[in-house]
């Protein structure tokens, strides 16, 4: 598609969210908006964040595209409130990052949670009958104990997750992956650590961040402006207005419920308090 007015886009930073917990509908909303951001020749990205993580295969998408983008404009991610595990892999697709000093990142690892609720279906008398055409076919039932034999191939599943992990944190970082491995073991920890770590570049603010990009797209930081590049907000959300707040607590329960759900049993790059 051909912008029109496509010079007011050449002096103004593009600024995208990443917020809440990272799944399919994030993925699918940030790579449409950094295709927003290339149509619109924006010569800098501000990235913003504020995200605990989230499943794999959605943080490796994203990191991806941001690494493709990167070739063609200029981007500093900024850390929020927290930005952890999959967020932090996001953040590695730039060669520029910023974090408060008191920002909560790290978590650096991959957790998988199944339910076992054997003992309550015993109590109501409710059991199941299963068919398979393996053994592993329903690993992580939720009616009873994981084999020993179920709990090396999950360890082996999260290993492998996890060295994909830590050597793109070592590689966009320039570490040694030993080096990586001695913080990446599941801990948080402060932008402020981080920094020392090597896991960012600088500790500052977002307006600092959004200076810092127009420094490097060779705009001029007082007078570039940011658009902020976000979804349509549904028709409810748009009619209730005027209790903005108790809408998005809602929004936010009814999401973070729709999440533990979609991803019960599946590995995760996620920080769970």
């Amino acid at each position: 598609m051909v912008w029109p007015f496509k010079s007011k886009f050449r002096k103004q930073i593009a600024r995208v969210e990443i917020n809440g917990a990272i799944g399919e509908n994030t993925r699918k909303r940030v790579l449409e908006a950094f295709k927003l951001v290339e149509e619109k020749k924006f010569p800098a990205l501000l990235l913003r964040i504020d995200s605990p993580g989230g499943t794999v295969g959605d943080s490796q998408e994203i990191y991806s595209a941001l690494r493709q983008l990167r070739k063609k404009i200029k981007i500093v991610v900024s850390f929020g409130n927290i930005s952890a595990s999959g967020g932090v892999y996001i953040g590695m697709g730039s060669d520029n990052i910023m974090a408060n000093p008191g920002t909560i990142t790290g978590s650096i690892g991959v957790i998988l949670r199944g339910n076992n609720i054997g003992r309550l279906l015993e109590k109501i008398g409710v059991s199941f009958k299963v068919i398979k055409s393996g053994p592993y076919k329903d690993i992580l039932a939720f009616d009873r104990e994981l084999t020993e034999p179920e709990q090396s191939i999950l360890q082996e599943l999260i290993d492998t997750s996890y060295k994909q992990f830590i050597k793109t944190v070592a590689e966009a970082r320039n570490l040694d992956i030993e080096n990586v491995k001695s913080f990446a073991d599941g801990r948080i920890f402060t932008g402020q650590q981080a920094l020392e770590l090597g896991v960012v570049d600088k500790l500052g603010t977002e307006e600092e961040a959004r200076c810092w990009a127009a420094e490097l797209a060779g705009l001029d930081p007082e007078k570039a402006q940011i658009h902020t590049i976000e979804e349509r907000k549904p028709l409810l959300s748009r009619l209730l207005r005027g209790n903005q707040q108790m809408t998005a607590g809602i929004r936010t329960g009814m999401d973070w419920l729709e999440f533990e759900i979609s991803t019960s049993g599946l590995p995760l790059w996620l920080y769970r308090p």
